[in-house]
């Protein structure tokens, strides 16, 4: 039986601020076909606004449309595709994650499920892992944003994407989970596997890159340095571990006087070619840069080709953290409950989904860290 939902659609891409004007999310009632076999029918609870969530409306990640976004969230099961499910049952607390692993394709074999080739073409078509759309409204089928779209009341997901956490965590914190940890803490624990002593350099203080701050912080990292035009966003930096923070005009100077042969570890999260070559420029030779950020696939990054020889440097694309999400998510969260990843201090704002759209703008303005929207 269909389930009756509201979720916020986007039906056209390229909107252009301000969106609490031109308002691309728009809130409709939609029909959810009930869970597949492998499948799980989850109340949304919590869901934060992330620049992916972003790019979409812009036009910068162009999407199959229409669509109903949200990608970071969490909720509770409703529902089950296989009443037998042995690792779910109604109930159960999840935080989902955007790119489920098949478990079988190359890439998940050779433990890189977080380069899932099935989940990757899913994603990109604007569906669920085991092939079409459960969302449909009056103009017919809606589509799936990266296997989530929560910016809903409800959503099917695929079971490979939801792990199943304690009921006890608050859902504002829970969600943040899903991307903005998983990516940014992955990005500096996986992907770069920075070390206790080694001095990493992040560039951009969004969710992610703060995340990464908190990663590194975690990590042993020192000294820790930022770079982001918000003064409020370096304050923060520094209140959450950072040693040093300034805007991208006094990158040089900063590096100069803490790093004059160079960082161990560059993390950048900005999403702008641009940005990409001066982080890699910040490593001393031999460092590792890691890349976080998506930035519109017309953007072209160039660099001395020489210079990945000369210098020994390592440039790392880093997609979810490098994340195994039922392996990494637990360990995230047992590190938070520790008082070593404070999670809660990246939250800027909880507000009902009517809002969403004013919170775009705040977003796009770099006023925000992470909002969160309670459908």
């Amino acid at each position: 039986m269909m389930t009756k939902i509201t979720a916020a659609v986007l039906h056209g891409e390229g909107s252009v601020a301000p969106y609490a004007t031109s308002r691309p999310l728009e809130l409709v009632p939609l029909d959810l076909a009930p869970p597949r076999s492998g499948e799980l029918l989850v109340r949304i609870d919590a869901a934060g606004i992330c620049h992916s969530d972003l790019s979409v409306v812009n036009g910068d990640r162009p999407r199959p449309l229409p669509m109903v976004l949200g990608h970071e969230a969490t909720g509770i099961v409703e529902a089950l595709g296989n009443a037998d499910d042995p690792g779910f049952a109604v109930g159960d607390r999840i935080v989902l994650a955007f790119l489920p692993a098949c478990g079988e394709c190359a890439r998940c074999a050779a433990g890189e499920g977080y380069l899932c080739e099935p989940a990757t073409v899913a994603n990109g078509r604007g569906e669920l892992l085991r092939g079409g759309t459960r969302l449909c409204g009056h103009e017919g089928s809606v589509n799936h944003h990266l296997g989530v779209s929560a910016f809903a009341s409800h959503a099917v997901v695929d079971r490979r994407s939801a792990v199943r956490i304690d009921r006890d965590i608050p859902a504002k914190i829970a969600a943040l989970f899903g991307c903005a940890v998983l990516t940014g803490v992955g990005a500096v624990m996986n992907s770069a596997a920075v070390r206790l002593g080694e001095s990493v350099v992040i560039y951009g203080l969004g969710g992610v890159g703060l995340a990464a701050l908190l990663g590194a912080v975690a990590s042993g990292a020192n000294p820790i340095l930022a770079i982001d035009p918000s003064p409020q966003k370096r304050a923060l930096a520094i209140e959450l571990g950072a040693h040093a923070a300034v805007d991208p005009d006094d990158a040089d100077r900063m590096l100069a006087l803490h790093l004059p042969g160079g960082a161990d570890v560059v993390i950048e999260t900005v999403g702008k070619a641009a940005v990409l070559e001066r982080a890699y420029e910040a490593g001393r030779r031999g460092a590792r840069i890691a890349t976080v950020g998506l930035p519109n696939p017309a953007e072209m990054f160039s660099v001395p080709a020489v210079s990945l020889v000369a210098g020994g440097k390592t440039l790392i694309g880093s997609y979810m953290g490098s994340s195994i999400p039922a392996r990494d998510i637990p360990r995230y969260i047992a590190l938070w409950r520790a008082g070593r990843l404070p999670v809660e201090r990246l939250l800027t704002s909880v507000s009902k989904i009517e809002a969403i759209n004013n919170l775009l703008d705040e977003l796009a303005e770099g006023r925000a860290v992470r909002q969160v929207v309670i459908p």
